[in-house]
């Protein structure tokens, strides 16, 4: 029914010699990093815009500054306004804090683990007390 191919893939193929791909590639354990990393500087991003001053910025700036090698760029947000939907901020971070875990958890990053554990805790605990279940 179909004809079986017969020649190499014309990827794999160049010069008529088979040749490695030339683009750099990254072990499980970096793509984790990077991963990981990306998810905290989102959470980072979610607590800032919250204003919350209970230390856990500084944590989550500290291990993504530990992934990455470099400072995250932290932006400084105006006071949220009366009445402002708090309560959907706090899922967005409870929901970034929880990846973070997943992948903490595959990498084996105790600190980033129990750092995520302990931001999932405080989001739910303010959407609770913003109105939401």
């Amino acid at each position: 029914m179909y004809e079986p191919i017969r020649s190499k893939s014309a990827v794999h193929v160049v010069d008529g010699s088979h040749r490695e791909p030339q683009y750099p590639q990254s072990s499980r354990g970096e793509a984790l990093d990077i991963q990981l990393a990306g998810h905290l500087a989102a959470l980072l991003a979610v607590t800032d815009e919250l204003g919350l001053e209970d230390g856990g910025a500084a944590r989550i700036a500290e291990q993504v500054t530990r992934l990455r090698g470099s400072r995250p760029v932290r932006m400084t947000y105006p006071t949220l306004p009366e009445g402002a939907d708090t309560a959907t901020l706090h899922r967005r971070a409870h929901d970034l804090a929880a990846r973070a875990l997943l992948v903490a958890a595959s990498r084996a990053d105790t600190a980033v683990a129990i750092l995520a554990a302990q931001r999932m805790d405080a989001h739910a605990a303010a959407a609770n007390l913003a109105g939401t279940p």
